[in-house]
This record gives structure tokens, sequence and C-alpha cells, in this order.
């Protein structure tokens, strides 16, 4: 388990010379986080580390790669990333929850990384999520998530859930993870 397994990341917003020429890229990730470059899979682990240090999700919703020359959409068929395992360090309130992504960058859930829930009301499936930085999410992979449930306990008088409802505790911030059913 890292030491510090913070993010490390700092907010970064637009500049005016990331507004220069705007195109479309090729590239794609799909759910379960493979980057795609012209239909292709990019094996390089360094190259989609490089990619995703300049990717940006606009107050719209898209996925652009941003460089101070240029920029270009990207499609995202979810979210950019996926959290492929969890720490856990203390225990209730004082638990600390840090997931690891699939770039091997480490984010722990408190209220500048949030974890969400949501369920698909036609199929009932849940996809959760951690904001990793910049609006840019990773959808916790299921093995991940049922250690997490592992974890859930009910929630604290203090916050207004429905009875059946259990949650996990991170840095002191009580999140929700759905009905115990």
């Amino acid at each position: 388990m890292p030491a510090d397994q913070s993010s490390g990341q700092t907010e970064r917003t637009p500049t005016a010379a990331a507004e220069g020429p705007a195109g479309a890229y090729d590239i794609r990730i799909a759910r379960d986080g493979t980057w795609f470059h012209e239909g292709a899979p990019i094996g390089r682990k360094a190259l989609v580390k490089l990619f995703a240090s300049v990717l940006w999700r606009d107050d719209d919703g898209g996925f652009w790669l941003r460089t101070p020359a240029e920029r270009g959409r990207i499609e995202v068929e979810d979210v950019p990333f996926t959290a492929v395992e969890l720490s856990v360090r203390g225990e209730g309130r004082g638990q600390i929850l840090a997931f690891r992504t699939n770039l091997d960058d480490w984010v722990a859930a408190d209220p500048a990384h949030p974890l969400r829930v949501v369920e698909d009301p036609a199929t009932g499936e849940i996809s959760p999520y951690i904001l990793v930085r910049d609006r840019l999410e990773a959808l916790i992979l299921r093995p991940v998530y049922y250690e997490l449930a592992e974890l859930a306990v009910a929630p604290p008088a203090e916050i207004a859930a429905p009875a059946d409802c259990l949650g996990v505790w991170s840095n002191g911030v009580f999140f929700l993870l759905g009905s115990s059913r």
C-alpha cells in the first residue's frame, strides 16, 4: 500500500493556448478502460499515461486531449479510467479507502474525490464511480466493488437515507452505496 494515497493532482483549467485549433482524434476509451487508436488497442501503457495527462472534460461532458498547441475531441464509452484495486487503512469514521486506477494512480475517497453509485433503471445494474480529477472519473470494477461492499455499514443517524441503505466511511465522509437488498 502506498504511503501517500492522495491523487496529488491539482484542478486544471482551460488556457487560451488550449483553445486553439480543434478537431477530432480517432481515439476511443472503452468502458473497461482500454484505449484505442484507429480501432486498435494502444499497447504501450506509457503512451496511454501521456494521453491521460492531457485529458480534459468540458462543461457539456465531452472529452478532449488538450495541449498548448492543439486540442481534439475523443470518444469515451463511459468514463476514462477504471479502479482496479482497493486499499483500506483504519476503520470506522477514520477509515481511508484508496483506489488504484488502471493507469496506476492512487486516489483516496474524500470530499474532493467522492464515490457515487448509479443504478440503471431498466436493468437494475449498478455502476460505482470515484472522481479522480477534473471531472474525470474511474468506474470501480466489479471485484473491487465487491470488496467495497464487504465494508458497508448502516448510515449514522445524522445521514438522511432510506432504511435499507448501506455505505462506507472514508476520510471522515460517509458515502452511500445503495440498498442492502
